[in-house]
């Protein structure tokens, strides 16, 4: 039999804004890609080891806080650290403050910005090594944990992955990368869902049933009061073969 798999530590986020409909960011990920190629997924990824210590420029929860929300003896706050970083890579959006938390202008900095980026996504720098060059900080303040989803055992990767909530940077442009991901679209969460019913919008499970979770809600302050009051527990979806067909059952299924 073979080894299972075990999970990769990742984080994903929903960037949400509301324009008047609640909206949320979607980026398709590349038909060459060796996990879930072609399918609309929130930003997100993997941990790194220097996600660990990019925690040190969050301004946010500390480290203990940030454990204790994801119910983790230690190592909570990389996954914030995490989220942020790969919006960015992924989708050009910057949760930034100044040292003191204060807002900032990026301005001039916006074209250097491009170029960090590119950095970011080829290896060749670092988030900590931008984030020191003008001394700015992560800004984790307004994010919420909003569940936990554990990739089934079968496909070629599998990973543990908390996802957050958090309020669109204000007159920032999303722009994917052109490389893991390959289209932006900010999508309200029912046209999403009734896209993918359609077929016209592949979605994997914990993305099309966290759209489920948060279609109802009229607001972004809504859902993030919701993210912010709930417990996320822990989700582990089963692949089955059934009468000849794949299902995915989780326990709450009947």
């Amino acid at each position: 039999m073979a080894d299972v798999l075990v999970p990769r530590p990742a984080a994903t986020v929903l960037v949400v804004r509301e324009v008047p409909r609640l909206e949320v960011l979607m980026l398709k990920r590349n038909l060459n890609s060796d996990f879930v190629g072609g399918a609309y997924v929130f930003p997100g990824g993997r941990l790194e080891e220097a996600d660990v210590r990019l925690g040190d420029w969050v301004l946010g929860p500390s480290d203990q806080e940030a454990s204790a929300r994801l119910g983790l003896d230690r190592g909570g706050l990389a996954y914030y650290a995490a989220a942020l970083r790969e919006t960015f890579e992924e989708a050009g959006l910057l949760f930034v403050v100044a040292r003191d938390g204060s807002a900032l202008e990026l301005g001039e900095a916006r074209e250097e910005l491009v170029v960090w980026r590119e950095a970011l996504n080829a290896g060749a720098s670092s988030m900590t090594e931008m984030l020191r060059a003008y001394d700015w900080r992560l800004d984790a303040r307004a994010m919420e944990y909003l569940a936990h989803w554990v990739t089934p055992v079968g496909p070629p990767r599998r990973y543990d992955t908390r996802f957050f909530v958090v309020p669109a940077p204000p007159d920032q442009l999303a722009v994917h990368d052109d490389a893991e991901v390959v289209e932006t679209r900010w999508m309200v969460p029912a046209e999403a869902l009734a896209a993918e019913a359609a077929g016209d919008f592949e979605m994997i499970f914990p993305t099309i049933r966290t759209l489920q979770e948060i279609a109802g809600f009229a607001s972004l302050g809504e859902l993030v009061a919701f993210a912010a009051s709930r417990s996320p527990r822990r989700r582990a979806p089963r692949m089955l073969q059934r009468d000849g067909d794949v299902v995915i059952e989780l326990d709450e299924d009947d």
